[in-house]
C-alpha cells in the first residue's frame, strides 16, 4: 500500500464515500439506463466497486438532463450523441466517461466542464477531425485518453497541454500523415502510445524523445519502409515495440538496440509465465541475475539472435518452475553446466544451430548425469576444435574432453571496427567461455590496463566484460584490446574505435627486437612496437638441423606485454625468433633474430663456475660462523672458570690448611682434557666440614 499513488488512494476513498450516497442513485437514474454498483479497475489496475450509470446503446441523441450525483462511471457507448452542451461539473466523483461510437465530430462540441477526478475518457469511433490547442486542459488528472478510429488529420502543437498525468494515449487508426515531437512534450509520464494505422509518410529522428517513461510503442500498419537511426532516441524505458504489417526491407536495427540483458531487467515479475527474446540483431549477452525471482515462469525462448554469444552461468536465478529453455539459432559456443543446475525443474533444452565448441565447458552434456532432454540432437554439431568439427556434440565422449580449457572470446561479441561521434558514448562487449571461468580486462590505446569495476571520468568496465567509453573525443580514438585469461592460457581480441573519421597515426620508427637472455632451454625476447599497434604475434622455429627437425611454434600476447619467455627449447640449437605486429591498416611489421641456445658443456662450465663461487661463499660463511661459535664458547668457559675460582677462594678463607691441595686438585680436573676442549667438564666435589667454632 505504501507504493500506491495518490490518485489510487483517492479512487478508494471515493468508492467508500459512494456508499453514503448510494440511495441517491435509484431515484435519479435516467430512463432506459441502469444504475448500479459494479467492479472497476483504475488505470493503474487497482480494483474497486463503483457507482455506474450504464446508458449504452439506448438511442440517446443527447445526455440525460440529470445524472446521479454519486456517479463514478458513466457509460454512453453506441448512441447518437453529437454534442455535449451542459457541463458535468456537478459529478464531483466521476472517474470514467465512455462516449465511444457516437456522432461527435469536433472536440470543441464536448463541454465536460472541470472534472478534476476524471481518469479515463473514451472518444474512439467518432468523427473527430482535429485536436485544437489545450482542447482537454481542464481534465488535469486524466490518465487514459482514447481517440482511436476517428478522422483526425491535424493535431495542434499544444493540443495535449495540461495532460501531464496521462499514461495511455491511443491515436491509432486516424488520418495523421506526420508525427510531431512537440505533441508529446506536455506528457512526460506517458507509458503506452498507440499510433499505428495512420498514413504517416515518415518517422523522423528524435520523434519520441520527450517520452522517457514510455514502455510500449505501437507503430503497426503504417507502410513504413525505413526507420532513422535516432528515431527511438530517448526511449530509455521501452519494453515493447510493434512494427507488424509495415514494408521494411530488413529489420530496423535501431528499433532493437538492446545489446545486453542485465541484472534486474526481469526481476520480481511474480506472474510472468513465458518470456520471448527472439530475433534481436544487437543482443550479445544475458548477464548474471538478468532473470531473477520469476516464480511462475515455465518457458524461456531466446532464439535467432545472431550475436547472442554468452549466457552467464548465473543468468537464471530463482526460476523454480522453468521447464523449457530454447536457445537455438544463436551464436553460443557453449552453455555452462551451472546454468542448467540452477534450474531444478528444467526438462528440455534446445541448443541446435549454434557454433558449439566441444571442449571442457560442454563436457557435462555427455556425462549422463542429467535427465534433461535435448531437442533436435541431430542438429547439434561441433564447430570447434578442428578434430571434432562436424561431429554430433553428444557423440564426443566426455573422456576425450579436458576438464579445463582455454578461454575463447566469441567473434560475434565484438566488431573489428566502430565509428563513433564526438561526445557520444561507446560500449565494447567482450565475453568468453572457459573452465575455470576466465578473468577479463581491457587495454586502452595508451597501453593502460583497465580491470573490472575500474571507473574514471572516461571509462568504466563492467564485471561481465563490457567496457564503456564516455564523452568520446579524438583522444579516445585507437585500438582497444580485450584479454580473457585463466590458469590455462589467454585469448584476446582487438577493436578499432574511430571518432568522426579520426584515427591516430602510428608513430614513425621501426620495430625493435632484443634478446634479453639465453639459456640451454629458454630464450627471453623483448620488443618495442608502435603505440596503438595491434597485439603482437611471436613465432619461433629451429633452423635446418639433422638432430632436430624444423618445428614451428607461435603465440599471441596482449598489446601491453613486451617481454616473452620461449621455454622448453633444445640446447645448443639455432632458432629463428620473429615478432610480428599488425597495424590498423593490416600492414605487418616483422623482425626476426637468429639465436642459439647454450650447449650442455657451456652450461656445465657456467654451472661449475657458479658452484665454485657458491662453495667459496659458503666456506667463508662457515668459517665466520665457526669463529663466532668458538668465541662464544670461550666466553662461556671463562665465565664458568672464574666462577669456580671465586667459590674456591671464599672457602679458602675458612680452611687455609687445605687450600693448596684443593686448588691443585681443581685445576687438574678442569684442564685434564687430553686433547682439545672437552665436550663436558667433570667436577669432583670435596666435602669440607666446618665446625661451629672455626672462628
Amino acid at each position: 500500500m505504501k507504493d500506491m499513488s495518490f490518485v489510487d488512494c483517492l479512487f478508494i476513498g471515493l468508492a467508500m464515500a459512494s456508499l453514503a450516497v448510494a440511495t441517491e442513485v435509484g431515484p435519479d437514474c435516467p430512463k432506459l439506463c441502469v444504475c448500479e454498483i459494479r467492479p472497476w479497475f483504475s488505470p493503474t489496475s487497482v480494483y474497486m466497486e463503483v457507482q455506474t450509470v450504464d446508458c449504452n446503446d439506448v438511442g440517446l441523441f443527447r445526455l440525460p438532463e440529470r445524472l446521479p450525483v454519486g456517479t463514478q462511471v458513466l457509460l454512453l457507448q453506441t448512441n447518437n450523441v453529437a454534442k455535449i452542451v451542459k457541463p458535468l461539473d456537478y459529478l464531483a466523483n466521476i472517474t470514467e466517461i465512455d462516449l465511444s461510437q457516437n456522432n461527435l465530430s469536433s472536440i470543441s462540441d464536448i463541454h465536460l466542464g472541470n472534472l478534476s477526478q476524471l481518469a479515463s475518457l473514451h472518444l474512439e469511433e467518432n468523427w473527430i477531425e482535429e485536436l485544437p490547442e489545450r482542447c482537454l486542459s481542464d481534465l488535469v488528472n486524466l490518465q487514459e485518453l482514447y481517440l482511436n478510429h476517428n478522422l483526425i488529420s491535424s493535431i495542434s502543437t499544444m493540443a495535449f497541454q495540461g495532460l501531464s498525468n496521462l499514461v495511455r494515449l491511443h491515436l491509432n487508426s486516424n488520418k495523421l500523415k506526420v508525427i510531431k515531437r512537440e505533441w508529446f512534450e506536455p506528457m512526460p509520464n506517458l507509458e503506452i502510445l498507440m499510433i499505428g494505422e495512420n498514413p504517416v509518410l515518415s518517422i523522423y529522428d528524435l520523434n519520441f524523445k520527450p517520452l522517457g517513461n514510455l514502455r510500449s510503442l505501437v507503430l503497426t500498419r503504417m507502410n513504413l519502409s525505413q526507420l532513422p537511426d535516432n528515431a527511438l532516441t530517448g526511449l530509455d524505458n521501452l519494453e515493447s515495440i510493434s512494427f507488424y504489417d509495415n514494408i521494411f526491407p530488413e529489420v530496423p536495427h535501431s528499433a532493437l538496440p538492446i545489446s545486453r540483458i542485465q541484472r534486474g531487467d526481469f526481476v520480481d515479475m511474480l506472474h510472468l509465465k513465458e518470456l520471448g527474446i527472439n530475433s534481436m540483431p544487437e543482443l550479445i549477452s544475458i548477464d548474471s541475475f538478468a532473470l531473477n525471482n520469476l516464480p511462475e515462469l515455465t518457458k524461456i525462448e531466446a532464439t535467432n539472435n545472431p550475436k547472442l554469444s554468452y549466457i552467464h552461468p548465473n543468468a537464471f536465478y530463482k526460476l523454480p518452475r522453468l521447464e523449457t529453455l530454447m536457445l537455438n539459432g544463436n551464436a553460443l559456443s557453449a552453455l555452462h553446466r551451472i546454468t542448467v543446475e540452477s534450474l531444478p525443474n528444467l526438462r528440455e533444452v534446445s541448443m541446435h544451430s549454434n557454433p558449439i565448441r566441444c571442449d571442457c565447458v560442454v563436457r557435462w552434456m555427455n556425462m549422463n548425469k542429467t535427465n534433461i532432454r535435448f531437442m533436435e540432437p541431430d542438429s547439434l554439431y561441433c564447430v570447434e576444435p578442428p578434430e571434432y568439427e562436424g561431429q554430433h556434440v553428444r557423440q564426443v565422449h566426455f573422456r576425450e574432453m579436458m576438464e579445463i580449457c582455454l578461454p575463447l572470446i566469441s567473434p560475434e561479441s565484438m566488431p573489428g571496427h566502430i565509428k563513433a561521434g564526438k561526445g557520444s558514448s561507446v560500449s565494447l562487449h567482450c565475453r568468453a567461455f572457459a573452465e575455470p571461468e576466465p578473468d577479463i580486462y581491457w587495454i586502452t590505446p595508451s597501453g593502460t590496463r583497465i580491470l573490472p569495476n575500474s571507473m574514471s571520468n572516461k571509462f568504466y568496465m563492467h564485471p561481465e566484460g563490457t567496457f564503456d567509453i564516455y564523452d568520446v573525443s579524438e583522444n579516445e580514438a585507437g585500438v582497444y584490446t580485450c584479454v580473457a585469461h585463466n590458469l590455462v592460457g589467454a585469448d584476446l581480441k582487438s577493436v578499432l574505435v574511430e571518432v568522426n573519421g579520426y584515427f591516430p597515426q602510428l608513430a614513425s620508427g621501426s620495430l625493435n627486437v632484443v634478446i634479453k637472455s639465453v639459456g640451454t632451454n629458454f630464450i627471453l625476447v623483448s620488443w618495442k612496437g608502435h603505440p596503438g599497434s595491434l597485439a603482437p604475434s611471436i613465432k619461433w622455429y629451429t633452423l635446418s638441423d639433422l638432430n632436430h627437425p624444423t618445428t614451428a611454434f607461435s603465440t599471441r600476447v596482449p598489446s601491453d606485454i613486451q617481454l616473452y619467455n620461449l621455454s622448453h627449447l633444445h640446447p645448443a640449437t639455432q632458432y629463428k625468433v620473429c615478432v610480428d605486429i599488425r597495424s590498423i591498416h593490416y600492414d605487418h611489421d616483422t623482425k626476426c633474430i637468429n639465436v642459439t641456445t647454450k650447449g650442455l658443456e657451456l652450461a656445465a662450465k657456467d654451472t661449475a663456475k657458479w658452484d665454485a663461487a657458491l662453495i667459496t661463499v659458503f666456506g667463508v660463511l662457515l668459517a665466520v660462523v665457526s669463529l663466532a661459535c668458538l668465541f662464544f664458547y670461550a666466553s662461556l668457559r671463562n665465565r664458568y672458570f672464574y666462577g669456580n675460582i671465586r667459590r674456591y677462594d671464599s672457602k679458602a678463607l675458612l680452611t687455609p690448611v687445605e687450600a693448596t691441595g684443593l686448588h691443585s686438585s681443581f685445576f687438574t680436573k678442569l684442564w685434564d682434557s687430553g686433547k682439545g676442549v672437552p665436550s663436558g667438564v667433570e667436577v669432583k666435589a670435596t666435602v669440607i666440614n666446618v665446625s661451629d667454632n672455626a672462628f
